[in-house]
């Protein structure tokens, strides 16, 4: 499971560097580092010899704790919230089994309580299950103090299977607590735009682009290049492509923002350090049922392509630029020698900018009452910084440091890990907000 993988790496009781909910600025910046066998973790890309890696991880200025699930378990406000479901689904169940007269219960706050009793049913269930296994638990417990070894023995395996059960249940209760965004099962137009270090930021561009193309590749997914915009050198200047496969946005979204390299540049003669940096969006993309445009809100307009490209380059109108009038928004898109391909693509990217706007409008009421530190993903926060001197990449909004650049910008095993502890620490963090905390221990 996410959690007990992600604790498999870091150190245990009285070690534990995390603090829970930690205010800004009140404490100062901590790191540990704990080294683990890379082997043990990865053993299908190690070639030869004995490989450790370190595995760093810091607390930054608003990061929780990533508690256990048996920690998490043990928090008054978390059983409170699961009484309170189960007594809902049992009011609810007993209305919609009773015959109430229409005056006293409409058919749409009927038909709203059969949805909630279907939605609450598998974590009731799950709920009653594990409380099961408790009370069995107990009862295997009082007979390993009997006095017949053989009986004690058995008790010892029981203990052990109903352990493991809790364990499950437990985390299986936790994951349906946690609500599914609308845009996790779509996919996903990526964005990345060169930023402040000329050249340097342009060839970091490319290298990122072509970390994601691998990130994709390495899951299966289909990845489909919308723009490419070369700098003189082999840079990129911006870039856009379609991604699409299973849980490609929700594996992807936590890679929008900032992200800065520290290195001695190509360009560099004198062999100093420069600081650029990069942009990258991640971009839900709906159906066009789910979400619609009016195409009387567009101007399309055609331009000759430009750029490397061959005859049909400044020859023919095959570049496309839509503008949505009500917003300004505006895709192009010239990769394709077909004006109709062209059109298809940049509205494509269109849409999922116009959507991801909506959604940011939806969120940003919530967001704003409580920042939540992971789960902004806004294109302006500096997430992620690649030290090439120190061959070390740091997550800023947990406080993690990961090892071998190289390995990382392949876009394999390094980033998905990455990625899942962000996930790990974005769903605790969901959790704490419906739970009601906020920068407090309430275990």
């Amino acid at each position: 499971m996410a959690y007990r993988r992600a604790l498999n790496l870091l150190p245990r009781g009285k070690e534990c560097f995390f603090n829970l909910w930690i205010p800004r600025f009140q404490k100062s910046l901590y790191a540990t580092c704990k080294t683990v066998r890379f082997q043990e973790h990865y053993p299908h890309i190690i070639h030869s010899g004995r490989i450790t890696r370190t595995f760093h991880t810091g607390t930054p200025l608003m990061v929780a704790k990533l508690l256990s699930v048996e920690e998490l378990f043990a928090k008054r406000s978390l059983q409170e919230y699961l009484k309170k479901m189960e007594t809902e689904y049992s009011e609810c169940l007993r209305t919609v089994n009773s015959n109430v007269p229409e005056e006293q219960c409409s058919e749409d706050e009927l038909r709203a309580k059969r949805t909630k009793v279907s939605l609450l049913t598998p974590l009731v269930q799950s709920i009653r299950e594990l409380d099961t296994k408790q009370k069995e638990l107990a009862d295997t417990e009082a007979l390993l103090k009997d006095e017949d070894p053989a009986l004690r023995e058995l008790a010892e395996l029981e203990r052990e299977g109903c352990l493991q059960d809790i364990q499950d249940l437990s985390q299986k209760i936790l994951d349906l607590l946690i609500p599914e965004e609308e845009a996790d099962l779509s996919d996903l137009v990526l964005e990345v735009t060169a930023g402040v270090g000329g050249q340097e930021a342009m060839l970091f561009t490319a290298e990122v682009f072509d970390m994601y193309q691998g990130y994709a590749q390495h899951h299966g997914w289909s990845f489909d290049i919308l723009e490419h915009m070369t700098s003189e050198i082999g840079g990129l200047r911006h870039a856009s492509a379609s991604i699409s496969g299973p849980q490609s946005y929700k594996r992807m979204k936590f890679e929008a923002g900032v992200h800065r390299v520290q290195r001695v540049p190509k360009t560099e003669k004198q062999g100093r350090m420069h600081t650029s940096t990069m942009t990258v969006a991640v971009l839900p993309q709906p159906t066009e049922i789910s979400f619609t445009i009016n195409p009387k809100d567009l101007r399309i307009d055609t331009k000759r392509a430009s750029g490397a490209g061959g005859q049909h380059v400044n020859t023919t109108d095959s570049a496309v630029r839509i503008v949505h009038l009500p917003t300004g928004m505006v895709a192009e898109c010239q990769q394709e020698r077909s004006q109709l391909k062209n059109r298809e693509k940049a509205m494509k990217a269109l849409r999922a900018k116009l959507y991801s706007m909506r959604l940011e409008e939806e969120t940003s009421k919530r967001y704003n009452q409580r920042k939540i530190q992971i789960g902004t993903k806004g294109r302006s926060e500096k997430i992620r910084t690649y030290n090439f001197a120190q061959d070390r990449i740091t997550d800023h909004r947990i406080g993690m440091t990961v090892h071998d650049i190289k390995s990382f910008l392949l876009g394999e095993d390094l980033l998905d890990e990455m990625n899942s502890s962000l996930h790990e620490f974005s769903n605790q963090e969901t959790l704490m907000e419906l739970l009601g905390e906020d920068n407090q221990d309430d275990s």
